[in-house]
């Protein structure tokens, strides 16, 4: 097997055998961000998953994502920000208003996964928000293995161009998701799988 030097210049096996990877795949199930509490992650489990989430294909090494990540009281901030944004465009019920405030206060931590295309050079736009996609679903996988649930979730906020504007985000890049993390306050239950009968063809 191939070894390869990491940030911190120790060598690390590239593709060790896992099978126990496979039972978590099969198992893996999101944890709604409504029914999240704490803890959330700590800094060395944290920087532990966005060093797996950015380890995702990427064609070109253009590495088109970057993160944004609310902690403590960035969360409040955030939902504050977006709620201020929300009343530009719309009037505001004070029922409506309590929950826009509390959204990110749902999980203990919460990711923004910001998708940065570059245009007009060989890699098409569709690979590289693909891979801002892997990006999402790999910050899931591995909250998950570390004992968390994770929710990646878009709503309304990803797609408000003030919001974005309030994010500081640049010409080219949106939000691919926020991905919510911590524990489950309720037991997970199964949901509905598609039967692969039906959804694979052999050429």
């Amino acid at each position: 097997m191939s070894r390869v030097n990491s940030e911190d210049d120790q060598s690390i096996t590239l593709n060790p055998p896992a099978p126990q990877v496979i039972a978590l795949l099969l198992s893996r199930r999101s944890g709604s961000a409504k029914s999240m509490t704490g803890p959330g992650p700590t800094p060395v489990e944290l920087a532990t998953i966005l060093k797996a989430a950015v380890r995702v294909p990427d064609h070109g090494k253009l590495f088109p994502w970057r993160f944004i990540v609310f902690e403590g009281e960035a969360r409040e901030r955030l939902g504050n920000m977006a709620l201020e944004c929300l009343r530009q465009t719309e009037a505001v019920t004070e029922e409506r208003a309590v929950m826009e405030a509390g959204r990110f206060l749902r999980a203990p931590v919460v990711v923004a996964v910001v998708s940065r295309v570059r245009e007009a050079i060989p890699i098409p736009e569709w690979e590289q928000q693909l891979s801002a996609g892997a990006v999402c679903q790999t910050l899931l996988i591995a909250a998950t293995a570390l004992g968390y649930v994770a929710n990646w979730l878009t709503e309304w906020p990803a797609y408000n161009p003030l919001v974005k504007e309030g994010l500081g985000l640049k010409p080219g890049e949106r939000i691919a998701g926020f991905i919510y993390i911590g524990k489950s306050a309720v037991p997970l239950e199964e949901r509905v799988r598609p039967d692969l009968d039906k959804l694979v063809t052999r050429y």
